[in-house]
């Protein structure tokens, strides 16, 4: 028989705080992280773009020690969202977690940073790369820095599956639980992409926001990216009720499927496809008790498919839900999305409000959903769905119920 799952413990690094307490104040505040930044790397190369970048880690980074203060930024901010989440379970990071801890870490790219530093170096000033340049730049170095720092030494790998690479990692994690491969496990993502020539190729997809990301308003012109981790410790339910942990939902449902149709847009078909699954199982729930946390990116082309996506699958119902997009203030994370956005709404359950879709402005009629417009709304959700539809057509959808 498939064990229950369920969420014990969370932690989370973004441009709208670097704790939980912070992040959670940020959304039902309604406040955009989100400003205009020049990037640079050396003499010359230098642009500028709005972006949700991590301010004031730099005492918390410096003090994770040794290995990780040789690490990438994407491992660094994945430790501070693990060290939380590990306290916030009432667990101790002193003691090994053991055979029976998984770590199963989503990124959408990597160590962007390091491999930048080292063409940089090779190119402008004949500088042969730093000697770990590959450990640090390896999609499964954060991953791998967690299951040594924690001594957690179950299955340990890395998801990369582009913005749905934190949503996948959560609920792979909680399918080897289910299944008995793991007692328990860290599951999320991190990225840090926030660097000169990253910038200037997500400016050559032209799909960047010169201003602000403005998700389901009709004046929508673009995503803004932002860096970040979110990590949840998930464990089964018996074994977490029986240490007396704190829970702050079950992981009800998680929906998973391929668009098959495009690298660019998204298919209506296919998000649709993966909330249905990740709601077969879920407890029936009113529409009045759900927050749906869509993934929302801004473009012209993802927020209208993502409402037809909710319509098709809610029908009638769809008007009575919450819906909001929080990259509105902390942008887009990339693969560590999904991630950062599960813990936005286990938040919002746990508190009892919706998050807003901030910097909204006029409504667009085709993307007619309850969009929960600049101001968090009271809200008693007994069910939360964090939807995450990426690049080449990869979906996931994580649904949480309250225990």
């Amino acid at each position: 028989m498939a064990r229950r799952v369920v969420v014990t413990g969370l932690g989370v690094v973004c441009a709208s705080g670097a704790d939980a307490a912070s992040f959670n104040a940020a959304l039902s505040d309604g406040r955009t992280a989100i400003a205009e930044h020049v990037f640079t790397a050396g003499e010359g190369l230098e642009t500028t773009a709005p972006g949700a970048k991590v301010e004031g880690v730099d005492e918390a980074v410096g003090a994770l020690g040794r290995d990780l203060a040789r690490a990438d930024l994407f491992s660094q901010y994945a430790a501070l969202a693990a060290d939380q989440a590990v306290d916030d379970a009432g667990l101790s990071a002193d003691e090994p977690l053991g055979d029976r801890t998984a770590v199963i870490l989503g990124a959408g790219i990597g160590g962007h940073s390091a491999m930048e530093d080292a063409y940089v170096g090779i190119l402008r000033k004949d500088r042969r790369p730093h000697p770990l340049t590959i450990l640090k730049t390896i999609p499964n170095a954060a991953a791998s820095q967690l299951s040594i720092r924690y001594g957690a030494r179950g299955p340990a790998f890395a998801v990369s599956s582009a913005c749905a690479s934190g949503a996948h990692a959560i609920g792979l994690c909680a399918n080897l639980i289910r299944s008995g491969a793991a007692d328990r496990g860290l599951a999320g993502a991190s990225e840090a992409v926030l660097t000169y020539g990253s910038i200037l190729a997500w400016k050559a997809m032209h799909i960047l926001s010169p201003d602000m990301c403005r998700p389901f308003s009709k004046e929508r012109n673009g995503l803004v990216i932002g860096d970040g981790a979110g990590v949840l410790m998930l464990e089964a339910y018996e074994a977490a009720k029986a240490r007396g942990a704190p829970i702050y939902a079950e992981l009800a449902g998680f929906g998973m499927n391929a668009d098959g149709a495009d690298m660019i847009n998204p298919a209506v078909d296919g998000a649709a496809g993966a909330l249905a699954l990740a709601l077969e199982p879920a407890p029936s729930t009113s529409p009045d008790a759900v927050y749906v946390n869509a993934h929302g990116t801004g473009t012209l082309m993802n927020d209208p498919t993502e409402t037809k996506a909710i319509r098709r699958v809610f029908g009638a119902d769809a008007d009575r839900l919450a819906v909001s997009s929080t990259k509105s203030m902390h942008g887009h994370l990339l693969g560590a999305a999904g991630a950062v956005e599960a813990v936005a709404s286990l938040l919002a359950m746990k508190n009892g409000f919706a998050p807003p879709t901030a910097n909204y402005q006029t409504p667009d009629p085709d993307c007619d959903l309850d969009v929960t417009p600049n101001e968090a709304r009271p809200r008693r959700i007994d069910l939360a769905l964090s939807n995450s539809f990426a690049f080449g057509g990869m979906n996931a959808v994580l649904a949480f119920s309250r225990v």
